[in-house]
């Protein structure tokens, strides 16, 4: 399912300012589109951390330029609300996990999964319990991350998530990585959507010294997005990429891999790009390989030991390229072919922004 200003709970009402709101996206000022795409698209799901980094203790983070608190309960569900004591503003990561709440460090109040004030142990019969106060996410734990879901005020109520089959197959085996990256989320997104940069910029990697340097390029419509690719080469470089919208916005790309690199065909990568605020984000990806039996066990260990540090190598010189990019470089491009499906995604998230600007003016609701 793709991105839209509507979900399978909306009402008739909201459904009606959404078909409205379509209308009047060429009235929005581009000013509030750059400034909602540079905190971050909403209506969607993210990853936010890996599991390994939520533990007993509360951990607070920042994405999409909200702060947020999780923690785990005792039965190791994540639970994640705005990062904010309702009575005097502390944060609640600060605090104490107290299993199915979280406790205020400053004055003890606990508050639950829902951001439902329980206990104000200082004060018997405080008007602050009972009440919602805290805004709460809708949380998911996939392959080792852990995934929020972030709509507007016409989206409360997440939409379903389907991932690419090298998430969501139990044939499939993959290794999650993530990085923090001092630039907007967008860079990070056009990095992905450049495959003609993997022979330049990474020439010198394992996996992507091969081929032509030269490549004619052309679009492809998915069922869930698009596919960007190279005509006359395939499976021999970072050769395609695809964009898809299935709940989250997620990037697909495959890279050959020689047989002494491990068991399983073709070397998949999956990746998102999470906004933190509107100056750094956190990237995804996973690094996937579709094996079974003898070969899973094979294939995780020969990654750990010839593999992770190359892929490593490989994000760092992204990392480099893209934080010591000027803060209006895109203002400043001069885009040829080879750049035709990264600027077919920004126009996508552009629509995407100016329709959920336009329902939600239509709504009342800005």
């Amino acid at each position: 399912m793709s991105l839209s200003t509507t979900t399978p709970h909306d009402s008739a009402a909201t459904t009606d300012n959404a078909a409205n709101a379509s209308n009047n996206n060429a009235a929005i000022d581009p000013a509030r589109v750059r400034a909602l795409l540079d905190r971050g698209l909403r209506n969607a799901w993210y990853p936010v951390l890996p599991s390994w980094r939520i533990h007993d203790a509360p951990v607070g983070i920042t994405r999409l330029g909200e702060n947020i608190v999780l923690w785990r309960d005792n039965q190791g569900q994540v639970h994640a609300i705005e990062d904010r004591c309702p009575h005097r503003g502390a944060r609640l990561s600060l605090g104490w996990n107290l299993g199915e709440r979280v406790a205020c460090w400053y004055h003890g109040i606990e508050i639950d999964g829902s951001g439902t004030v329980q206990n104000v142990p200082a004060v018997n019969s405080c008007p602050l319990e009972g009440k919602q106060c805290l805004r709460s996410y809708a949380v998911q734990e996939i392959r080792g991350a852990v995934l929020l879901w972030f709509g507007d005020a016409l989206h409360p109520q997440p939409a379903s998530l389907a991932l690419p089959e090298q998430l969501s197959s139990p044939d499939w085996e993959s290794m999650l990585c993530t990085a923090f990256w001092k630039c907007n989320w967008q860079y990070a997104v056009d990095n992905v959507m450049d495959p003609m940069h993997g022979a330049y910029l990474h020439a010198a990697s394992h996996s992507m010294a091969e081929g032509d340097k030269q490549a004619e390029m052309r679009i492809r419509k998915t069922d869930t997005g698009i596919l960007f690719e190279k005509v006359s080469q395939r499976e021999v470089n970072f050769d395609w990429v695809e964009w898809g919208e299935t709940g989250g916005l997620w990037m697909r790309l495959s890279i050959p891999y020689q047989k002494r690199f491990g068991p399983g065909g073709s070397f998949y990568i999956v990746g998102f790009a999470t906004p933190i605020d509107d100056q750094h984000c956190e990237v995804f990806f996973w690094r996937c390989r579709k094996v079974e039996g003898w070969q899973r066990d094979t294939w995780k260990f020969m990654y750990k030991n010839r593999l992770e540090g190359l892929h490593w190598d490989v994000l760092e010189q992204d990392r480099i390229v893209l934080e010591d990019m000027a803060p209006n470089a895109r203002e400043q491009e001069f885009l040829y072919q080879h750049d035709t499906g990264m600027a077919r995604v920004r126009r996508i998230l552009e629509n995407h922004a100016s329709t959920q600007l336009a329902a939600l003016d239509a709504a009342g609701l800005a």
